[in-house]
């Protein structure tokens, strides 16, 4: 069983960043795909990235290119979500999540693994 912990959310002006992490438990880390969804008040969750269990070839979201970046560190097992010009539309709980075949899908049915969530609030 893996266990994920998501740090690192909380309110923030537009214009600003925040980074989230995202620590995994167990040793097995490092061969999973991780990704970051999110999900705003009334709306489905969605994929805003991704990064393989290589490291390379991130996936993102429209919304995101260009202002969100992931990266990982296997010694650490943790996965690290920065995120910079921050909108008011980037409001939502954020979620990291692992997918064991070492590969990342946008869509959130393939991971197995899911953190509880941090809150991120960006304001105008």
């Amino acid at each position: 069983q893996v266990q994920l912990v998501e740090s690192g959310g909380g309110l923030v002006q537009a214009g600003g960043s925040l980074r989230l992490s995202c620590s995994a438990s167990g040793s097995t880390f490092s061969t999973y795909g991780m990704g970051w969804f999110r999900q705003a008040p009334g709306k489905e969750r969605e994929f805003v990235i991704g990064i393989t269990w290589t490291g390379g070839r991130p996936d993102s979201a429209d919304s995101v290119k260009g202002r969100f970046v992931i990266s990982r560190d296997n010694a650490k097992n943790t996965v690290y979500l920065q995120m910079n010009s921050l909108k008011p539309e980037d409001t939502a709980v954020y979620y990291c999540a692992a997918d064991t075949s070492g590969m990342i899908y946008r869509s959130s049915t393939t991971y197995e693994y899911w953190g509880q969530g941090t809150q991120v609030t960006v304001s105008s």
